[in-house]
């Protein structure tokens, strides 16, 4: 039997609610994404690792949806792909550590040496040492995953 009045939640405890549904709703498309048999399997069958890093920056990580600026109607802005862009979003709670914009990610030079971006991608750990700041996820790619999204990030052409 359920008690007749429950204890009201803090604003906050709501807030901190939303986001663990919305990270575990993240998590489960992202999972259910690379369940699905459309995935490219391989190098061999995919036309190559850039084929495959495609595939994941584009429809696993979602990396446009920070790094690639939008058009007046709100539409990722083809024409400047991965070439950094402000953030969409802020924290529920301010913080004065959360980045105003997100850099360039895509062509070359990339934004660090391949080792480390793949250092990056496989760890969540950036050149100078540290976790990268939120809202970046803490990606744990494969060695394999890792080299794929950078061969995808090299053979885009980076706008000046």
């Amino acid at each position: 039997m359920l008690p007749k009045s429950l204890p009201r939640k803090s604003s906050l405890q709501k807030a901190a609610f939303c986001s663990a549904i919305a990270l575990g709703l993240v998590s489960c498309t992202l999972a259910f994404a690379q369940s699905q048999k459309t995935q490219p399997q391989s190098k061999a069958t995919s036309g190559g690792a850039a084929a495959r890093g495609k595939y994941i920056v584009e429809s696993v990580a979602i990396c446009a949806q920070c790094h690639t600026p939008r058009d007046y109607e709100g539409n990722p802005d083809h024409s400047h792909w991965l070439q950094g862009s402000p953030v969409p979003f802020n924290p529920v709670k301010p913080d004065p550590n959360w980045p105003l914009t997100a850099p360039r990610i895509g062509g070359t030079p990339l934004p660090a040496s391949d080792a480390d971006m793949v250092k990056l991608l496989t760890t969540g750990i950036w050149t100078n040492g540290e976790h990268l700041r939120p809202p970046m996820p803490q990606f744990r790619l494969s060695q394999e995953d890792a080299e794929a999204v950078v061969a995808y990030l090299k053979s885009l052409n980076a706008q000046q």
